[in-house]
C-alpha cells in the first residue's frame, strides 16, 4: 500500500529546532509482540535510506514517484520535522518500526487525514523493506496502529486504499479487520500515472461486536 502523502517540503532553519521541543513534549512509542512503533528521528536517516534503496524496485510500483532528493538528509530532516508537527497538532501519527530483537528498522506506517468532528476519521499507509515482507511485521504494526486509532485517539472509522493487483497488502488488509467498501477510480498518483485503488474501512463499531460475540 503506498505510504500516504505528506508534505514534507516547507520546513525552514528556523523552524527546525521547534524538532527538539516535540521529543520533549509528544512522546510516543507503541509495542508488539516483536516490534516497537515510535517517531522517526533524524539518526535514522542511514537506515532509512539504506532499507528503501535495497528494497527500491520492490517499492516503486506501490508508491508515489521518488523525489530527485528523495535520500538526502535534507528531504529526511522534513520528513522528521513533519511528523513531529502533524502529531503535535493532531493531524497525523506517522511511526517506524523497529524490530525489538536488534533494533532494525522494517518499515513504516502513517496514520493521516485525521478529521474530527462528525468525521472522526483517519487513513492507513504504510511500507516495509523487502527482506522483511511477508514475515508479520506490518500485520503486528497495522493492528496496534488501529486500536491506538480507536483507543487513545478515539477515531471510529480507519480507511486504507491499495492497487487492484497489490495482492499482499489486500490480503493484509483483509486478515487484520478491513472490508472492502468499493473502487476509487484515478484515486493517487503511483510511479508516474494515476490509478485506481480498491478502498477498505475498519470500525470500531464492527470491533466492539466482535469483542462481545
Amino acid at each position: 500500500m503506498p505510504p500516504i502523502a505528506a508534505n514534507w517540503r516547507g520546513v525552514s532553519r528556523r523552524e527546525a529546532p521547534r524538532l527538539l521541543t516535540f521529543r520533549r513534549s509528544s512522546p510516543l512509542r507503541i509495542d508488539t509482540e516483536r516490534l516497537t512503533l515510535r517517531l522517526p528521528e533524524m539518526g535514522d536517516h542511514l537506515a532509512w535510506s539504506a532499507l528503501r534503496r535495497r528494497g527500491a524496485d520492490f517499492l516503486r510500483p506501490w508508491e508515489p514517484s521518488w523525489s530527485a532528493d528523495h535520500f538526502s538528509r535534507r528531504a529526511f530532516r522534513n520528513r522528521v520535522y513533519w511528523a513531529f508537527r502533524a502529531r503535535e497538532e493532531g493531524r497525523a501519527v506517522a511511526l517506524f518500526l523497529f524490530r525489538r530483537d536488534d533494533s532494525q528498522l522494517v518499515g513504516a506506517i502513517t496514520l493521516d487525514s485525521i478529521r474530527r468532528g462528525p468525521s472522526q476519521s483517519a487513513q492507513v499507509g504504510y511500507w516495509t523493506g523487502q527482506e522483511f515482507a511477508r514475515q508479520g511485521y506490518m500485520a503486528e504494526a497495522l493492528i496496534a496502529v488501529v486500536e491506538h486509532a480507536f483507543g487513545t485517539l478515539d477515531l471510529s472509522r480507519v480507511e486504507a486504499a491499495c492497487l487492484p493487483e497489490n495482492s499482499a497488502s489486500r490480503g493484509l488488509l483483509e486478515r487484520t479487520g478491513f472490508v472492502h467498501e468499493g473502487m476509487a477510480r484515478g484515486y493517487l498518483q503511483i510511479d508516474g500515472r494515476w490509478r485506481d485503488h480498491v478502498l477498505y474501512a475498519s470500525l470500531r463499531a464492527d470491533r466492539k461486536g466482535q469483542e462481545q460475540g
